[in-house]
C-alpha cells in the first residue's frame, strides 16, 4: 500500500478531487458536511494500475493548520492542489513551506477548478514555484492516475522488520470492539495479539483493518486502524503512540538540525508525527538548536518534524532530530561546543550505553559487547588502562587498605554503572573481592612485613601462642595491618586480636587427632599448649570448617578420628 496526503488551500478543492479518484467522500464529520468545509482528517482509498492507495485528506484553512501537520506528519508523499480561479494563496505557501520542512519531496501537483478559470497563467506559476514536479489538470483524471502511479513508485521501500511506532491521529470506541485507534504505520508490522506500548499501558491488539478489511497483519506502510484491548477511548489520543515494547524511550529534551528555517522565538510548537508539542527553543549556532520538550515524546536520531510559531500562524523551520540524550550544558562555552560537534551532523552514538538504549535512540549497534552493554574498543581500551593506574595510585596511597572501594574506582575512571568493572578486570590482574578492587595476595609495606616476620619467629615455636595486645601494640600492628597480614597469606585470623601462623588451622587439627576422642576444651589447650583466648575461637574455627564436631554436652571429636 502506499500512503498520500493531500495539501493546498482552503476551498481550491482537495475533497473534491480525493472523491473524484476514490469514490469516496473524504469528510466524516456532520460540521464538515453542513458546512462544506474539511475541519479534520479525512480518510479514503482507490487501486490504480494494481497499486493500493490510501489518501490522507487535510483542511486547507489556516485555523486547523494543526490537523493538517497531522496528517502529513508520518506520510512521505503528498498532492498538492491549486486551484485555477485563485492561483497560489497563504495556505498554499504554509503548507509547501510545511512539505519542505518535513522533507516531503514526491509531490503531485493538481490545478483544480480548470473548468471555471483557464488554468495556463496557474500551470506557468507553479513551474517557476514547484520547478521538477509533476503537474496535472484536474479535469485529466487518467494523468492524475498515471501520476500518482509514478509518484508512489519513486518512493523508497520500507522496513517492515523494523520496530513500530504508529503515530495515532484518531481514536474512537466502535460498540462491541471496545477503543479503536488509526494511524499511518511508516514501519515495521503489526499483528492481531501483539502487545504493545501505549504511554505508560501496555495494550493488546484485539483486531486490525486496512482500507476496510479485517487483517491478521498489516505491514508498511499502510493505513490502519487497531482494536486495542487494556486502554479507554479517553486514555489515548492524537499524538499518542503504539510501540514496539522496550523498543522506544520517551525524551524530554533532543539537539536538532534547522532545515529552511525562518525567524525563531524562544516559545515555539513542535509536530511531529501526529503530535504537536509546545517547546522551549535554545539556538546552538545557526544551525542547531536544543528543544525542550513539555511532554514526553517517543522520538530517534533521524526523525523529521516542524518547528511552528502559532502566533505569526508559521512555519520556523524543519527539524531533524540529532541527538536524544544530549548532554547538560552548564559550563561555560559548552552551547558553542556543542554546536560545533552538532555542525558536523548527527551526535555519535555514546562511547559506552546499554544495548538497548542504542537501539531506542536510533543507533545501529557497532562496537564490542560487553553483558548488556555496546562500548567503543578505543573508549574500553582507555578505560582499563586508567583502571590500572588509578589501582596503582590508590594501594600506593592506602598501603595496607584492603583494596580500592569499587564505587570509587567505578567514578575515577568514568564507568556509568558498577557491572562493567568486572568485565574491565578481566585480563588485567586485579581482582574483585568484598566490593573492593585489588591484586591477589599483595605484598605487604616495609614497615609491616618486618613486624610479621618478628611475628612469624615467635609463632614458629609456639605456634598456638598468639601475640597479645601489648605484644602487637609494640610491633605497631593495628587491626588493618593485621587485616592486610590475613589477606597476603601471611597470617590466620581466630578472632579479633587473635591471629596465628598460616597453617594454624592444619597443624591444630593434627594435634588434636592424636589425643583420646572426645575430648573437652581444657584437653585441647594442654595440648595445643595455648590459653583459653585462644583454645576457644580456634576450636569454634574448626567447627565452623567441620574438622571437628561438637556433641550436646561440650565436648568434641576430630572428624575421621578413632576413639581412644
Amino acid at each position: 500500500m502506499f500512503v498520500v496526503a493531500t495539501a493546498g488551500h482552503v476551498d481550491h478543492g482537495k475533497s473534491t478531487l480525493v472523491h473524484r479518484l476514490t469514490g469516496m467522500w473524504p469528510d466524516r464529520l456532520d460540521e464538515e458536511k453542513r458546512r462544506g468545509l474539511t475541519i479534520d482528517l479525512g480518510f479514503a482509498w482507490t487501486t490504480i494500475d494494481g497499486r493500493e492507495i490510501a489518501f490522507v485528506d487535510v483542511p486547507g484553512h489556516e485555523r486547523f493548520v494543526t490537523n493538517m501537520l497531522a496528517g502529513v506528519g508520518p506520510v512521505p508523499a503528498a498532492m498538492f492542489v491549486v486551484a485555477a480561479t485563485e492561483g497560489w494563496m497563504p495556505q498554499s505557501e504554509e503548507h509547501l513551506a510545511a512539505l519542505r520542512a518535513l522533507g516531503v519531496r514526491d509531490l503531485l501537483v493538481v490545478v483544480s477548478k480548470a473548468d471555471l478559470a483557464d488554468p495556463a497563467p496557474v500551470i506557468a506559476d507553479l513551474r517557476q514555484r514547484l520547478p521538477g514536479a509533476a503537474v496535472a489538470v484536474g479535469t485529466d483524471q487518467n494523468r492524475i492516475r498515471a501520476e500518482l502511479a509514478a509518484l508512489t513508485d519513486r518512493l523508497p521501500a520500507p522496513d517492515t522488520d523494523a520496530d513500530v511506532r504508529l503515530w495515532v491521529d484518531r481514536s474512537f470506541t466502535m460498540r462491541g470492539a471496545g477503543t479503536v485507534v488509526t494511524g499511518t504505520l511508516s514501519a515495521g508490522t503489526l499483528r492481531v495479539g501483539d502487545e504493545l506500548d501505549c504511554g505508560d499501558r501496555r495494550v493488546t491488539v484485539r483486531g486490525l483493518q486496512s482500507l476496510g478489511r479485517d487483517e491478521t497483519a498489516v505491514a508498511a506502510v499502510a493505513r490502519v486502524a487497531v482494536n486495542l484491548r487494556g486502554v479507554d477511548r479517553d486514555q489515548v489520543g492524537r499524538g499518542d503512540t503504539l510501540r514496539t515494547p522496550g523498543a522506544w524511550r520517551t525524551t524530554v529534551e533532543i539537539d536538532v538540525a534547522l532545515r529552511e528555517a525562518g525567524k525563531l522565538h524562544e516559545q515555539l510548537v513542535l509536530h511531529i508525527g501526529s503530535a504537536a508539542v509546545p517547546v522551549h527553543v535554545r539556538p546552538l549556532g545557526d544551525a542547531a538548536a536544543r528543544l525542550r520538550l513539555t511532554r514526553p515524546l517517543p522520538l530517534r536520531i533521524g526523525d523529521i518534524g516542524v518547528l511552528r510559531d502559532p502566533g505569526e500562524k508559521r512555519i520556523a523551520a524543519g527539524v531533524e532530530v540529532l541527538d536524544v540524550r544530549p548532554p547538560a550544558l552548564r559550563r561555560r562555552g559548552a552551547a558553542r561546543d556543542r554546536a560545533a560537534v552538532l555542525a558536523t551532523g548527527a551526535a555519535p552514538p555514546p562511547e559506552c550505553a546499554r544495548s538497548d538504549e542504542l537501539r531506542a535512540m536510533g543507533f545501529r549497534e557497532s562496537g564490542l559487547r560487553v553483558g548488556e552493554w555496546t562500548v567503543d574498543p578505543r573508549w574500553w581500551a582507555q578505560r582499563r588502562e586508567q583502571l590500572t593506574a588509578a589501582v596503582a595510585n590508590w594501594s600506593a596511597q592506602h598501603d595496607i587498605a584492603a583494596g580500592m572501594p569499587l564505587e570509587t574506582l567505578r567514578r575515577e575512571i568514568g564507568l556509568p554503572a558498577a557491572d562493567l568493572v568486572p568485565a574491565l578486570l578481566d585480563g588485567s590482574g586485579l581482582e574483585v573481592a568484598d566490593g573492593r578492587v585489588r591484586r591477589p595476595g599483595g605484598r605487604l609495606p616495609e614497615r609491616v612485613d618486618r613486624a610479621v616476620r618478628v611475628l612469624e619467629g615467635r609463632l614458629a615455636a609456639e605456634p598456638f601462642r598468639a601475640p597479645d595486645a601489648d605484644e602487637l601494640a609494640e610491633l605497631a600492628l593495628g587491626a588493618k595491618e593485621l587485616a592486610a597480614a590475613v589477606r597476603s597469606g601471611r597470617l590466620t585470623k581466630i578472632a579479633d586480636g587473635v591471629v596465628l601462623g598460616p597453617d594454624a588451622v592444619a597443624r591444630a587439627a593434627d594435634v588434636l587427632r592424636g589425643i583420646a576422642q572426645p575430648f573437652t576444651v581444657a584437653e585441647a589447650k594442654r595440648a595445643l599448649d595455648t590459653t583459653r583466648r585462644v583454645a576457644v575461637p580456634l576450636l569454634e574455627l574448626l567447627d565452623r570448617q567441620r574438622i571437628t564436631s561438637k556433641s550436646p554436652s561440650g565436648t568434641r571429636t576430630v572428624a575421621g578420628a578413632g576413639g581412644r
